[in-house]
Protein backbone atom coordinates (compact mmCIF):
# COMPACT_ATOMS: atom_id res chain seq x y z
CA UNK A 1 0.00 0.00 0.00
CA UNK A 2 2.85 2.47 0.79
CA UNK A 3 4.58 1.83 -2.55
CA UNK A 4 1.05 2.26 -4.71
CA UNK A 5 1.17 5.73 -2.45
CA UNK A 6 4.80 6.43 -3.33
CA UNK A 7 4.17 5.70 -6.68
CA UNK A 8 0.95 8.10 -7.12
CA UNK A 9 3.25 11.06 -5.72
CA UNK A 10 5.76 10.50 -7.97
CA UNK A 11 3.42 10.60 -10.91
CA UNK A 12 1.57 13.39 -9.12
CA UNK A 13 5.05 15.27 -9.08
CA UNK A 14 5.98 14.86 -12.47
CA UNK A 15 2.48 16.07 -13.55
CA UNK A 16 3.08 19.26 -11.64
CA UNK A 17 6.28 19.82 -12.99
CA UNK A 18 4.72 19.60 -16.67
CA UNK A 19 2.27 21.53 -15.77
CA UNK A 20 4.28 24.18 -14.48
CA UNK A 21 6.67 23.81 -17.08
CA UNK A 22 3.78 24.38 -19.74
CA UNK A 23 2.58 27.47 -17.75
CA UNK A 24 6.31 29.12 -18.19
CA UNK A 25 6.74 28.48 -21.55
CA UNK A 26 2.73 29.99 -22.02
CA UNK A 27 3.89 32.95 -19.84
CA UNK A 28 6.97 33.32 -21.64
CA UNK A 29 6.42 31.82 -25.00
CA UNK A 30 3.79 34.30 -26.36
CA UNK A 31 5.04 37.47 -25.38
CA UNK A 32 8.28 36.48 -26.97
CA UNK A 33 6.20 35.48 -30.16
CA UNK A 34 4.18 38.97 -30.08
CA UNK A 35 7.39 41.13 -29.45
CA UNK A 36 9.12 39.35 -32.77
CA UNK A 37 5.87 39.90 -34.49
CA UNK A 38 6.50 43.39 -33.62
CA UNK A 39 9.98 43.35 -34.74
CA UNK A 40 8.76 42.31 -37.83
CA UNK A 41 6.71 44.86 -38.57
CA UNK A 42 8.89 47.29 -37.72
CA UNK A 43 11.58 46.42 -40.06
CA UNK A 44 8.94 45.29 -42.89
CA UNK A 45 7.14 48.85 -42.53
CA UNK A 46 10.39 50.56 -42.28
CA UNK A 47 9.32 52.38 -39.36
CA UNK A 48 12.94 53.90 -38.47
CA UNK A 49 12.70 55.11 -42.23
CA UNK A 50 9.61 57.07 -41.62
CA UNK A 51 11.91 59.87 -39.16
CA UNK A 52 14.03 60.25 -42.40
CA UNK A 53 11.13 60.45 -44.67
CA UNK A 54 8.88 62.84 -42.39
CA UNK A 55 8.98 66.61 -43.17
CA UNK A 56 7.55 68.42 -40.03
CA UNK A 57 8.04 72.12 -41.27
CA UNK A 58 6.07 70.90 -43.75
CA UNK A 59 3.31 69.38 -41.66
CA UNK A 60 3.38 72.43 -39.52
CA UNK A 61 2.90 74.95 -42.45
CA UNK A 62 -0.12 72.30 -43.51
CA UNK A 63 -1.18 72.01 -39.97
CA UNK A 64 -1.43 76.26 -39.74
CA UNK A 65 -2.98 76.68 -42.87
CA UNK A 66 -6.26 74.49 -41.46
CA UNK A 67 -7.07 77.21 -38.93
CA UNK A 68 -5.45 80.05 -40.37
CA UNK A 69 -5.19 82.05 -44.20
CA UNK A 70 -1.92 84.01 -45.82
CA UNK A 71 -1.82 86.74 -48.21
CA UNK A 72 0.69 86.91 -50.64
CA UNK A 73 2.59 89.58 -51.63
CA UNK A 74 3.91 89.21 -54.63
CA UNK A 75 6.47 90.78 -57.06
CA UNK A 76 7.82 90.21 -60.06
CA UNK A 77 11.86 89.42 -60.92
CA UNK A 78 11.19 90.10 -64.55
CA UNK A 79 9.75 92.85 -66.22
CA UNK A 80 8.66 95.64 -64.65
CA UNK A 81 8.40 94.29 -61.76
CA UNK A 82 4.79 94.74 -60.49
CA UNK A 83 3.30 94.12 -57.24
CA UNK A 84 0.64 91.45 -57.00
CA UNK A 85 -1.36 90.94 -53.40
CA UNK A 86 -4.14 88.87 -53.55
CA UNK A 87 -5.46 86.57 -50.10
CA UNK A 88 -4.16 83.13 -50.83
CA UNK A 89 -2.69 83.98 -53.91
CA UNK A 90 -5.82 83.24 -55.79
CA UNK A 91 -7.42 85.94 -58.60
CA UNK A 92 -10.13 85.94 -56.65
CA UNK A 93 -8.69 87.21 -54.02
CA UNK A 94 -6.53 89.94 -55.32
CA UNK A 95 -6.73 93.48 -54.24
CA UNK A 96 -7.32 95.97 -56.55
CA UNK A 97 -4.49 98.06 -58.59
CA UNK A 98 -3.69 100.46 -56.04
CA UNK A 99 -5.16 99.14 -52.74
CA UNK A 100 -3.50 97.59 -50.42
CA UNK A 101 -3.57 96.47 -47.15
CA UNK A 102 -2.57 99.49 -43.92
CA UNK A 103 0.45 96.91 -43.11
CA UNK A 104 2.42 96.85 -47.31
CA UNK A 105 3.28 100.28 -48.49
CA UNK A 106 4.52 100.42 -52.18
CA UNK A 107 6.28 103.20 -53.75
CA UNK A 108 6.91 102.05 -57.55
CA UNK A 109 9.74 99.34 -57.34
CA UNK A 110 10.24 99.63 -53.97
CA UNK A 111 7.87 98.39 -51.26
CA UNK A 112 7.72 97.65 -47.23
CA UNK A 113 5.80 94.61 -46.13
CA UNK A 114 5.42 94.54 -42.30
CA UNK A 115 5.17 91.30 -40.90
CA UNK A 116 5.26 91.78 -37.21
CA UNK A 117 6.21 94.12 -34.85
CA UNK A 118 10.24 94.43 -35.32
CA UNK A 119 9.50 91.98 -38.42
CA UNK A 120 9.89 94.47 -41.79
CA UNK A 121 10.52 93.31 -45.49
CA UNK A 122 12.23 95.83 -47.44
CA UNK A 123 11.64 96.28 -51.34
CA UNK A 124 14.79 97.81 -53.35
CA UNK A 125 14.43 97.24 -56.70
CA UNK A 126 14.67 93.20 -56.83
CA UNK A 127 16.73 93.07 -53.70
CA UNK A 128 14.83 92.00 -50.29
CA UNK A 129 16.25 93.36 -47.24
CA UNK A 130 14.84 91.03 -43.45
CA UNK A 131 16.77 92.60 -40.28
CA UNK A 132 15.52 89.67 -38.28
CA UNK A 133 15.45 90.94 -34.73
CA UNK A 134 17.97 88.39 -32.55
CA UNK A 135 19.97 87.20 -36.29
CA UNK A 136 20.48 90.75 -38.04
CA UNK A 137 19.87 91.57 -41.51
CA UNK A 138 19.88 89.25 -44.49
CA UNK A 139 19.94 90.30 -48.54
CA UNK A 140 18.40 88.36 -51.12
CA UNK A 141 19.20 89.39 -54.59
CA UNK A 142 17.99 87.54 -57.23
CA UNK A 143 20.29 87.36 -60.52
CA UNK A 144 20.66 85.66 -63.81
CA UNK A 145 23.22 83.59 -62.63
CA UNK A 146 20.69 82.38 -59.09
CA UNK A 147 20.09 83.78 -56.08
CA UNK A 148 22.57 85.95 -54.11
CA UNK A 149 22.43 85.24 -49.76
CA UNK A 150 24.02 87.33 -47.57
CA UNK A 151 23.94 86.37 -43.95
CA UNK A 152 25.68 87.92 -40.84
CA UNK A 153 26.79 84.56 -40.07
CA UNK A 154 28.64 82.12 -42.03
CA UNK A 155 26.49 78.80 -41.17
CA UNK A 156 22.97 78.91 -42.66
CA UNK A 157 20.24 79.05 -39.96
CA UNK A 158 17.56 76.18 -39.20
CA UNK A 159 14.91 78.17 -40.74
CA UNK A 160 16.68 79.47 -44.29
CA UNK A 161 16.83 77.01 -46.66
CA UNK A 162 19.11 78.25 -49.86
CA UNK A 163 20.06 76.55 -53.17
CA UNK A 164 21.17 78.20 -56.40
CA UNK A 165 17.64 78.46 -57.50
CA UNK A 166 15.72 79.34 -54.21
CA UNK A 167 15.91 81.35 -50.95
CA UNK A 168 13.50 80.47 -48.27
CA UNK A 169 13.25 82.34 -44.84
CA UNK A 170 10.25 80.94 -41.98
CA UNK A 171 10.47 82.68 -39.30
CA UNK A 172 7.04 83.22 -36.55
CA UNK A 173 6.17 86.47 -38.16
CA UNK A 174 5.79 85.05 -41.64
CA UNK A 175 7.45 83.31 -44.88
CA UNK A 176 9.62 84.45 -48.08
CA UNK A 177 9.96 83.02 -51.17
CA UNK A 178 12.77 83.77 -53.53
CA UNK A 179 13.21 82.89 -57.07
CA UNK A 180 14.79 83.85 -60.16
CA UNK A 181 10.74 84.62 -61.73
CA UNK A 182 9.64 86.33 -58.40
CA UNK A 183 9.43 86.85 -54.77
CA UNK A 184 6.58 85.98 -52.37
CA UNK A 185 5.80 87.54 -48.89
CA UNK A 186 3.67 85.40 -46.70
CA UNK A 187 1.93 86.94 -43.77
CA UNK A 188 -0.75 84.83 -41.93
CA UNK A 189 -4.00 85.52 -40.24
CA UNK A 190 -6.27 83.74 -37.95
CA UNK A 191 -9.63 82.37 -39.07
CA UNK A 192 -10.77 81.64 -42.97
CA UNK A 193 -10.51 85.02 -44.54
CA UNK A 194 -13.55 85.96 -47.14
CA UNK A 195 -15.85 83.18 -45.82
CA UNK A 196 -18.89 84.97 -45.82
CA UNK A 197 -17.68 87.77 -48.34
CA UNK A 198 -15.35 88.47 -50.87
CA UNK A 199 -13.04 91.67 -51.54
CA UNK A 200 -15.88 92.79 -54.68
CA UNK A 201 -18.78 92.24 -52.08
CA UNK A 202 -20.18 95.63 -50.63
CA UNK A 203 -20.55 93.69 -47.48
CA UNK A 204 -16.41 93.03 -47.25
CA UNK A 205 -14.77 94.19 -44.58
CA UNK A 206 -17.79 94.94 -42.29
CA UNK A 207 -17.97 94.24 -38.81
CA UNK A 208 -21.12 91.76 -37.71
CA UNK A 209 -22.91 95.05 -36.18
CA UNK A 210 -22.65 96.93 -39.44
CA UNK A 211 -23.68 93.95 -41.70
CA UNK A 212 -26.77 93.43 -39.52
CA UNK A 213 -27.53 96.64 -39.60
CA UNK A 214 -26.62 97.42 -43.39
CA UNK A 215 -29.07 94.39 -43.93
CA UNK A 216 -32.41 96.09 -42.88
CA UNK A 217 -31.49 99.35 -43.89
CA UNK A 218 -33.47 101.19 -46.47
CA UNK A 219 -30.77 102.52 -48.51
CA UNK A 220 -29.90 100.09 -50.97
CA UNK A 221 -25.98 99.33 -51.71
CA UNK A 222 -27.27 97.32 -54.64
CA UNK A 223 -30.05 99.26 -56.84
CA UNK A 224 -31.23 95.73 -58.26
CA UNK A 225 -32.10 94.50 -54.85
CA UNK A 226 -32.75 95.14 -50.76
CA UNK A 227 -29.66 94.53 -49.04
CA UNK A 228 -30.56 91.18 -47.64
CA UNK A 229 -31.12 89.68 -50.49
CA UNK A 230 -27.57 91.41 -52.30
CA UNK A 231 -26.03 89.65 -48.97
CA UNK A 232 -27.11 86.08 -49.12
CA UNK A 233 -26.38 86.59 -52.96
CA UNK A 234 -22.25 87.35 -51.91
CA UNK A 235 -22.76 84.89 -49.52
CA UNK A 236 -24.23 82.06 -51.75
CA UNK A 237 -21.61 82.44 -54.63
CA UNK A 238 -19.29 83.17 -52.86
CA UNK A 239 -16.55 82.32 -55.27
CA UNK A 240 -13.66 81.38 -53.13
CA UNK A 241 -15.46 79.28 -50.82
CA UNK A 242 -18.71 78.13 -53.35
CA UNK A 243 -21.27 77.46 -50.31
CA UNK A 244 -24.11 76.62 -52.86
CA UNK A 245 -21.72 74.26 -55.03
CA UNK A 246 -20.61 72.53 -51.44
CA UNK A 247 -24.15 72.44 -50.00
CA UNK A 248 -25.29 70.90 -53.40
CA UNK A 249 -22.36 68.24 -52.54
CA UNK A 250 -23.51 67.47 -49.45
CA UNK A 251 -27.23 67.45 -50.47
CA UNK A 252 -25.43 64.92 -53.63
CA UNK A 253 -23.61 62.83 -50.14
CA UNK A 254 -26.44 61.91 -48.34
CA UNK A 255 -28.97 61.23 -51.62
CA UNK A 256 -26.22 58.90 -52.76
CA UNK A 257 -26.39 56.95 -49.57
CA UNK A 258 -30.01 56.88 -49.39
CA UNK A 259 -30.45 55.78 -52.95
CA UNK A 260 -27.93 52.57 -52.01
CA UNK A 261 -29.53 51.83 -48.38
CA UNK A 262 -32.83 51.79 -49.35
CA UNK A 263 -32.92 50.44 -52.95
CA UNK A 264 -30.64 47.71 -51.40
CA UNK A 265 -33.25 46.92 -48.66
CA UNK A 266 -35.96 47.26 -51.36
CA UNK A 267 -34.15 44.16 -53.40
CA UNK A 268 -32.71 42.06 -50.68
CA UNK A 269 -36.19 41.74 -48.52
CA UNK A 270 -38.04 39.66 -51.06
CA UNK A 271 -34.86 37.80 -52.02
CA UNK A 272 -34.31 37.13 -48.56
CA UNK A 273 -37.46 34.41 -47.77
CA UNK A 274 -35.93 32.83 -51.39
CA UNK A 275 -32.76 31.99 -48.90
CA UNK A 276 -34.41 31.29 -45.52
CA UNK A 277 -35.11 27.61 -44.65
CA UNK A 278 -38.35 27.77 -43.63
CA UNK A 279 -39.44 29.90 -46.15
CA UNK A 280 -37.82 28.18 -49.35
CA UNK A 281 -38.10 24.19 -49.15
CA UNK A 282 -35.89 24.13 -52.81
CA UNK A 283 -32.63 23.35 -51.58
CA UNK A 284 -30.96 24.21 -54.69
CA UNK A 285 -32.76 27.92 -54.62
CA UNK A 286 -31.70 28.56 -51.20
CA UNK A 287 -27.99 27.61 -51.61
CA UNK A 288 -28.02 29.41 -55.04
CA UNK A 289 -29.29 33.02 -53.43
CA UNK A 290 -27.22 32.68 -50.29
CA UNK A 291 -24.41 32.48 -52.42
CA UNK A 292 -25.12 35.20 -54.64
CA UNK A 293 -25.53 37.26 -51.12
CA UNK A 294 -21.84 35.82 -50.31
CA UNK A 295 -20.58 37.40 -53.61
CA UNK A 296 -22.14 40.90 -53.11
CA UNK A 297 -21.04 41.38 -49.81
CA UNK A 298 -17.78 39.68 -49.72
CA UNK A 299 -16.39 42.59 -52.51
CA UNK A 300 -15.72 45.18 -51.02
CA UNK A 301 -17.80 48.93 -51.92
CA UNK A 302 -14.97 50.46 -53.13
CA UNK A 303 -13.98 47.42 -56.00
CA UNK A 304 -17.76 47.60 -57.01
CA UNK A 305 -17.42 51.72 -56.94
CA UNK A 306 -13.98 51.03 -59.50
CA UNK A 307 -15.71 48.65 -60.90
CA UNK A 308 -18.96 50.50 -62.16
CA UNK A 309 -17.47 53.41 -63.05
CA UNK A 310 -15.70 52.39 -65.55
CA UNK A 311 -18.95 50.85 -66.71
CA UNK A 312 -21.04 53.38 -66.52
CA UNK A 313 -18.86 56.15 -66.17
CA UNK A 314 -18.32 58.56 -63.35
CA UNK A 315 -21.33 60.38 -61.07
CA UNK A 316 -22.90 59.96 -57.66
CA UNK A 317 -25.30 57.45 -59.45
CA UNK A 318 -22.41 55.43 -59.51
CA UNK A 319 -21.59 55.72 -55.90
CA UNK A 320 -25.17 54.60 -55.21
CA UNK A 321 -25.12 51.69 -57.04
CA UNK A 322 -22.19 50.45 -55.55
CA UNK A 323 -23.85 50.77 -52.10
CA UNK A 324 -26.76 49.16 -53.19
CA UNK A 325 -24.87 45.67 -54.33
CA UNK A 326 -22.82 46.19 -51.49
CA UNK A 327 -26.01 46.54 -49.19
CA UNK A 328 -28.13 44.39 -51.00
CA UNK A 329 -25.61 41.05 -49.78
CA UNK A 330 -25.77 42.30 -46.45
CA UNK A 331 -29.38 42.89 -46.01
CA UNK A 332 -30.11 39.77 -47.48
CA UNK A 333 -27.85 37.80 -45.39
CA UNK A 334 -29.26 39.37 -41.97
CA UNK A 335 -32.91 39.66 -43.08
CA UNK A 336 -32.67 35.55 -44.07
CA UNK A 337 -31.79 34.93 -40.98
CA UNK A 338 -34.27 36.97 -39.30
CA UNK A 339 -36.85 35.12 -41.13
CA UNK A 340 -35.70 31.98 -40.06
CA UNK A 341 -36.05 33.02 -36.44
CA UNK A 342 -39.49 33.95 -36.42
CA UNK A 343 -42.25 32.78 -34.28
CA UNK A 344 -44.39 30.37 -36.10
CA UNK A 345 -47.03 30.22 -33.79
CA UNK A 346 -48.38 33.96 -35.15
CA UNK A 347 -47.66 32.47 -38.39
CA UNK A 348 -49.79 29.28 -37.95
CA UNK A 349 -52.83 31.46 -36.11
CA UNK A 350 -53.34 33.52 -39.18
CA UNK A 351 -53.24 29.80 -41.26
CA UNK A 352 -56.45 28.65 -38.78
CA UNK A 353 -58.52 31.88 -40.24
CA UNK A 354 -58.05 30.56 -44.14
CA UNK A 355 -55.50 33.15 -45.05
CA UNK A 356 -53.43 32.74 -48.35
CA UNK A 357 -49.45 32.51 -48.29
CA UNK A 358 -48.76 35.77 -49.61
CA UNK A 359 -51.09 37.15 -46.78
CA UNK A 360 -49.35 34.73 -44.04
CA UNK A 361 -46.67 36.64 -44.92
CA UNK A 362 -47.69 40.26 -44.88
CA UNK A 363 -49.90 39.84 -41.66
CA UNK A 364 -47.73 36.82 -40.01
CA UNK A 365 -44.26 37.77 -40.51
CA UNK A 366 -43.60 41.35 -41.40
CA UNK A 367 -44.98 42.82 -38.42
CA UNK A 368 -42.43 40.18 -36.41
CA UNK A 369 -39.70 42.07 -38.90
CA UNK A 370 -40.19 44.98 -39.08
CA UNK A 371 -38.28 46.41 -35.69
CA UNK A 372 -35.00 44.61 -36.99
CA UNK A 373 -35.45 45.57 -40.87
CA UNK A 374 -35.82 49.11 -39.34
CA UNK A 375 -33.46 49.59 -37.09
CA UNK A 376 -30.65 47.55 -39.47
CA UNK A 377 -31.75 50.18 -42.47
CA UNK A 378 -31.03 52.81 -40.26
CA UNK A 379 -28.06 52.12 -38.91
CA UNK A 380 -26.59 51.33 -42.46
CA UNK A 381 -28.21 54.77 -43.69
CA UNK A 382 -26.33 56.48 -41.02
CA UNK A 383 -22.90 54.18 -41.95
CA UNK A 384 -23.33 54.72 -45.69
CA UNK A 385 -23.31 58.62 -45.31
CA UNK A 386 -19.41 58.06 -43.93
CA UNK A 387 -19.00 55.60 -46.80
CA UNK A 388 -20.47 57.69 -49.50
CA UNK A 389 -18.31 60.90 -48.48
CA UNK A 390 -15.13 58.01 -49.62
CA UNK A 391 -17.10 56.76 -52.54
CA UNK A 392 -18.16 59.94 -54.12
CA UNK A 393 -14.02 60.91 -54.24
CA UNK A 394 -13.59 57.95 -56.83
CA UNK A 395 -16.59 58.45 -58.61
CA UNK A 396 -16.47 62.00 -58.96
CA UNK A 397 -19.88 63.25 -56.78
CA UNK A 398 -20.29 64.77 -53.10
CA UNK A 399 -18.46 66.07 -50.79
CA UNK A 400 -15.75 63.48 -51.53
CA UNK A 401 -14.62 64.70 -54.87
CA UNK A 402 -14.72 68.57 -52.99
CA UNK A 403 -12.15 67.08 -50.45
CA UNK A 404 -9.82 65.30 -52.05
CA UNK A 405 -9.46 67.91 -54.36
CA UNK A 406 -8.01 70.15 -51.83
CA UNK A 407 -6.18 67.89 -50.55
CA UNK A 408 -4.24 67.46 -53.51
CA UNK A 409 -3.79 70.77 -54.02
CA UNK A 410 -1.99 71.13 -51.04
CA UNK A 411 -2.58 74.98 -51.18
CA UNK A 412 -5.48 75.97 -49.30
CA UNK A 413 -5.57 73.22 -46.42
CA UNK A 414 -8.62 75.77 -44.57
CA UNK A 415 -11.20 74.06 -47.23
CA UNK A 416 -9.79 70.99 -45.92
CA UNK A 417 -10.46 71.41 -42.43
CA UNK A 418 -14.21 73.11 -43.53
CA UNK A 419 -15.23 70.15 -46.06
CA UNK A 420 -13.68 68.11 -43.30
CA UNK A 421 -16.03 69.78 -39.85
CA UNK A 422 -18.84 69.99 -42.99
CA UNK A 423 -18.96 66.02 -42.95
CA UNK A 424 -18.85 65.80 -39.40
CA UNK A 425 -21.96 68.07 -38.71
CA UNK A 426 -23.19 65.54 -41.80
CA UNK A 427 -22.70 62.60 -40.00
CA UNK A 428 -23.91 63.85 -36.98
CA UNK A 429 -26.94 64.76 -38.78
CA UNK A 430 -27.78 61.63 -39.58
CA UNK A 431 -27.33 60.56 -36.33
CA UNK A 432 -29.30 62.26 -34.67
CA UNK A 433 -32.11 61.67 -37.18
CA UNK A 434 -31.82 58.15 -37.45
CA UNK A 435 -32.22 58.30 -33.71
CA UNK A 436 -35.07 60.06 -33.50
CA UNK A 437 -36.86 57.50 -36.41
CA UNK A 438 -35.71 54.76 -35.14
CA UNK A 439 -37.45 55.86 -31.78
CA UNK A 440 -40.53 57.09 -33.12
CA UNK A 441 -40.91 54.01 -35.71
CA UNK A 442 -40.19 51.27 -33.78
CA UNK A 443 -39.79 52.57 -30.26
CA UNK A 444 -43.23 54.34 -29.75
CA UNK A 445 -44.16 57.19 -28.11
CA UNK A 446 -42.29 58.04 -24.59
Amino acid sequence: MNTIVAENKSDLRAQVSQNFLRMKLVAFGVPSLILLYFIYIAISFDFAGITERAKLDKATTLLSDTYSYKTHVTKSNRGAGDFTIAIEGEKKGRYPQGETPNWVKIDGDNASVTLAPGHVVEFVGKTVFYDIPGYGLVEVEPKNSGIALKLPTDDVPDFISASKTRVNIKTDAGRIGVTKSKTDVFRYFYGWEMFFFTLDSPFYGMSFTEVMGSAFSSERLDPAMSNFSAMWNDFWYNPMWRHLEIAWALFETILMAFLGTVGAALIALPLAFMSARNFSPVWVARFSMRRVFDFLRGVDGLIWTIVLSRAFGPGPLTGALAILLTDTGTFGKMFSEALENVDQKQIEGIRSTGAKPIQRYRFGVIPQLIPIFLSQILYYLESNTRSATVIGAIVGGGIGLHLTQAIITGKDWEEVSYYIILIILMVMMMDTLSGWLRKKLIGGKS
